[in-house]
């Protein structure tokens, strides 16, 4: 049963074909199909046309990520499968450009780049999962709009910051900590320091949250104010802006209500039986993760979030232990802020930080830690479908620690151990020295005694 490639090169509104055999061969010279009624129709033709003289072929066909530009083709081509002996992959643009790499391409055009998919998928079949099925994918285009709602929030508030420094800078002494919903609503009637020292202890304390006690020092500040800008212009700019931010979260609320409701909420509340992430984190987390059957171990979790750490030596040349931080940004940010707030609240996750700065550890590479660390007990979470429980955490480490250490040899040196002639450099020469000063240090450590040296 032959194997043929087709791969698949999508740009804005069209897509490149090519049809390869296992040997690289092409079978079917590249072609163009735009993105509409007819272009589907004619790319089940090709298709039809093709299985029929190759009645015992098998076609394994991939598409890039390309923001969301490849999903009508891979749609398509998903429900092609109905009658074709046909499969489907989404593949990482990054993996198919190092493969173009290594084979010294240096010329890109869309046809390469559909010939470089086909090739990649005769490569590297191992790394390439046919038929994977987004679940959450209208779940994360939401997600995608709540966060340029969230980004446009956070505009406005920088604009509305800039002008009550101008126009009410004693107000900003309530706003440390975050703009409270009851400043909004202060500022949309009195949006200026000259209007609200004009205004009544009655009329500010109507506004929720605000008594009478802080209307009368809201009105006191406001005619010492050392303002410089009260003009009708700012007054009308400083309404819309309050407004614009209290639209904004009363939007982003119902949004993350109808995210909430769309996901099931077992899922949720077994995350959230981690003190310390709520509903948006939750949500963001559950996103980023997608199906758990997707991670055989934890560590292939926390390298699909870039928390692993890199260790890079070459030669003479070491560079430091950091976070690797491959991939994308947004899941590692989620999990910060997690780790931030369960630092304050949750005992384990405080106690991992406390120890890790015991250790020398600066607080970021604690962070980090203590982030790694989080996303592994979600793992165990989802995977063995049981709630939070630090007891079983603190047993699966006590146990580890209560193993005897092994002693460790260098599997690099059991050819040949060092040798004192060769022509190392400086750098190399030191770094051998440490190497055997650490050696020795385990011995006196370990209690091992030479025998007397004789004198006869």
């Amino acid at each position: 049963m032959p194997n043929y490639y087709f791969g698949i090169d999508v740009s804005k509104g069209y897509a490149d074909f090519i049809m390869l055999d296992a040997t690289r061969r092409i079978v079917e010279e590249s072609f163009r199909l735009d993105d509409t009624f007819t272009g589907h129709n004619n790319l089940f033709a090709f298709l039809t046309q093709f299985f029929n003289a190759h009645e015992d072929a098998t076609v394994f066909a991939a598409v890039e990520s390309t923001g969301g530009y490849e999903n009508n083709w891979y749609q398509a081509l998903h429900k092609f499968q109905e009658q074709f002996r046909l499969y489907i992959a989404r593949l990482n643009p990054r993996g198919v450009h190092h493969n173009s790499k290594a084979g010294l391409n240096r010329i890109t055009t869309d046809k390469l780049s559909a010939r470089n998919i086909a090739e990649y998928l005769i490569t590297h079949p191992e790394k390439v999962v046919y038929q994977q099925h987004d679940y959450y994918y209208a779940q994360r285009r939401k997600w995608k709009l709540m966060k340029s709602l969230t980004k446009e929030k956070a505009s406005y508030l920088n604009q509305l910051e800039t002008m009550l420094y101008e126009s009410n800078p004693e107000i900003l002494v309530f706003c440390k900590n975050g703009v409270r919903k009851w400043v909004l609503k202060l500022l949309l009637q009195f949006p200026t320091a000259m209007r609200l020292s004009q205004a009544s202890i009655e009329a500010v304390a109507k506004i929720p949250y605000i008594s009478k006690a802080r209307a009368r020092q809201l009105i006191e500040n406001a005619k010492h104010s050392v303002a410089s800008m009260d003009d009708a212009l700012a007054e009308d700019s400083i309404r819309i802006i309050a407004a614009r931010i209290l639209d904004l979260e009363k939007l982003l609320e119902q949004q993350l209500k109808l995210l909430k409701d769309r996901f099931p909420p077992e899922d949720l509340e077994l995350i959230k039986s981690f003190k310390s992430i709520g509903d948006s984190s939750a949500i963001g987390l559950l996103l980023e993760i997608g199906a758990i059957q997707r991670f055989p171990k934890a560590k292939h979790l926390a390298s699909h979030f870039g928390l692993p750490p890199v260790f890079q030596s070459s030669g003479d040349g070491v560079r430091g232990v950091r976070m690797s931080k491959q991939g994308r940004k947004e899941p590692r940010a989620i999990l910060f802020m997690v780790a931030l707030t369960a630092i304050h609240q949750n005992p384990l996750i405080k106690e991992i930080y406390i120890n890790q700065l015991k250790k020398g550890k600066c607080k970021m590479d604690a962070i980090g830690v203590c982030m790694h660390k989080i996303l592994r007990i979600i793992y165990g979470m989802l995977k063995n479908k049981t709630k939070f429980d630090p007891a079983i955490d603190r047993n699966y480490r006590n146990r580890h620690v209560s193993k005897k250490e092994v002693k460790q040899t260098d599997k690099n040196r059991r050819y040949q151990q060092p040798d004192k002639n060769a022509p190392i450099s400086r750098r190399q020469n030191i770094k051998r020295k440490a190497q055997e000063q650490s050696q020795n240090e385990q011995v006196v450590m370990n209690g091992i005694k030479f025998p007397p040296l004789s004198l006869n």
